[in-house]
């Protein structure tokens, strides 16, 4: 049986091995993958949802990193956290600024539209942010989904695309619904049963040993 599989590129964030956790504690198997990922060892995994983690460079950076542009059209979801929101917005066609303030910690969040990733998530709810760059202008097509106070982009969704970007981190607890966000993206975008098991993971890996 094809097992479920969501990739998570990672752009060194702090959080990175978090939010894989969380997406296995959803019983979601998924794999942390280098930012330059291959478009063609991306296709031949055959993930069925992609996420782009946080990261402490700056998309306006001489060695910025990028994940290649074909991966926003294989029809996969995607989700951007934090950096990876800001890169969506720049190779997407968005406008992203720099910024000498860093907005970190916790903050009041806005949701001024319920896409899928924001179903059933309270308005306002309190969320974590550790970010200086900030989205000025959203890609063609995008909607704004939410805002707060030092941060009027926090959240973009192109439904159709099934691209979605949050400036938050919805993987550590100081973001109260944070999980919610996240079995969203999973269940209702993605479209994933949640049917992986740990154990069964281990039993696997155990017989492919032997």
């Amino acid at each position: 049986m094809e097992k479920e599989l969501v990739l998570v590129l990672d752009f060194g964030g702090q959080y990175n091995q978090l939010i894989a956790r969380r997406v296995r504690e959803l019983s979601v198997f998924c794999e942390m993958v280098p930012y330059d990922i291959s478009f063609a060892e991306m296709e031949a995994r055959k993930p069925k949802g992609i996420i782009l983690t946080g990261g402490p460079a700056s998309v306006h950076g001489e060695d910025a990193p990028l994940c290649d542009p074909r991966i926003f059209s294989m029809g996969v979801p995607v989700l951007g956290i934090c950096y990876g929101m800001q890169l969506l917005a720049r190779q997407l066609g968005g406008m992203v600024k720099s910024s000498q303030l860093r907005e970190y910690g916790r903050t009041r969040l806005e949701v001024s539209h319920h896409s899928l990733l924001f179903k059933g998530i309270s308005s306002p709810t309190q969320v974590w942010m550790s970010h200086g760059d900030s989205i000025e202008s959203v890609p063609e097509g995008f909607q704004i989904d939410a805002a707060t106070g030092n941060c009027p982009i926090a959240a973009f969704s192109h439904a159709e695309k099934k691209i979605y970007g949050v400036q938050f981190h919805p993987e550590v607890k100081h973001t109260l619904e944070g999980t919610k966000v996240l079995r969203n993206f999973l269940f209702e975008i993605c479209g994933l049963k949640g049917d992986w098991d740990l154990s069964d993971f281990i039993n696997e890996k155990v017989e492919e040993i032997r």
